[in-house]
C-alpha cells in the first residue's frame, strides 16, 4: 500500500492550524503561486544570509538580506536587511562579512529578524543562489522562534544556471561557473562587493532576470524550480 504524502500546501495548512494568529501563521496560510505561473507574473523574494559557517545546527545566523522580484522587475523600495543580535564573536570573519561584534550586539533579536523576513516573504517564492544554505538557516531560525520549520517554495539560481550550462552537453560546467559571481560574469553583470546579505540578494535577483532571458519565452515556476 503506497504511503500517503501530503502536498506542500497541505503541510503548510497543517502547520498553521497548530499556531495562534501571528506572523508565522499568516505566512503559512498565504497562498503560493501555482507551479504553472509564468516568470512574468511570479512574486519572488531574493534572499541571502550571512553566517559564521555552513552548518545551521552548529553555526550562527548573522544577517538576512532580501530584495523582491515582481513580474521580472526589482522594486528596491521593498528591500530589507537585518543584523541578528548574537553572542557569537565574529572576530576575523568581520573582514569577510563586514559585520563587527558591536553591530551584532546592537542587532535585532532573532524573533524580530525572523518575523521581518517572514512578512517580506509572505505569498512569495524564495529565490536564492545555492538555496539550501538559506532554507537551512532560515528554517531552523523559524523553528527556534515559532516552533515550526516551514517548507519554502524555492527557485535556486545555481540550479537554473547548471541546467542552462549543461543543456544538451555531457560535460560539467567549468570550475567556478556556478558560483554567484562566476555566473554573473557570464551575463556581463557587474561585480559588487561580496558577503553583504543585501548586496548578494540583489546580485541573485539580477542573475535570475538574466537567466530567464537566456531560457527564452516565459518559463513557469515548475520549469524554474525543476
Amino acid at each position: 500500500m503506497p504511503l500517503f504524502r501530503r502536498s506542500a500546501a497541505e503541510n503548510r495548512a497543517r502547520q498553521a492550524r497548530l499556531l495562534t494568529d501571528g506572523v508565522m501563521r499568516r505566512f503559512l496560510e498565504a497562498p503560493l503561486p501555482d507551479p504553472s505561473t509564468p516568470a512574468s507574473r511570479l512574486p519572488l523574494l531574493a534572499v541571502d544570509v550571512e553566517t559564521t559557517g555552513l552548518d545551521p545546527e552548529r553555526d550562527r545566523l548573522l544577517s538576512i538580506g532580501w530584495v523582491p522580484v515582481d513580474a521580472l522587475a526589482i522594486p528596491l523600495a521593498g528591500a530589507g536587511h537585518v543584523i541578528v543580535d548574537s553572542d557569537a564573536q565574529v572576530g576575523q570573519s568581520a573582514t569577510l562579512h563586514r559585520i563587527t561584534d558591536d553591530q551584532l550586539s546592537q542587532g535585532s533579536e532573532l524573533v524580530e529578524a525572523v518575523d521581518a523576513f517572514l512578512v517580506a516573504c509572505t505569498g512569495r517564492v524564495l529565490l536564492a543562489h545555492h538555496a539550501v544554505l538559506e532554507t537551512g538557516f532560515l528554517g531552523l531560525a523559524c523553528e527556534q522562534v515559532h516552533g515550526v520549520r516551514p517548507r519554502f517554495s524555492v527557485v535556486d539560481t545555481m540550479q537554473v544556471q547548471y541546467r542552462l550550462l549543461t543543456q544538451g552537453f555531457d560535460d560539467e560546467p567549468p570550475r567556478g561557473a556556478l558560483r554567484l559571481w562566476g555566473a554573473r560574469d557570464q551575463y556581463g553583470l557587474p561585480r559588487y562587493a561580496a558577503h553583504n546579505a543585501l548586496t548578494d540578494a540583489l546580485a541573485c535577483a539580477e542573475l535570475f532576470l538574466a537567466e530567464v532571458g537566456a531560457m527564452g519565452g516565459d518559463p513557469t515556476l515548475k520549469q524554474l524550480s525543476a
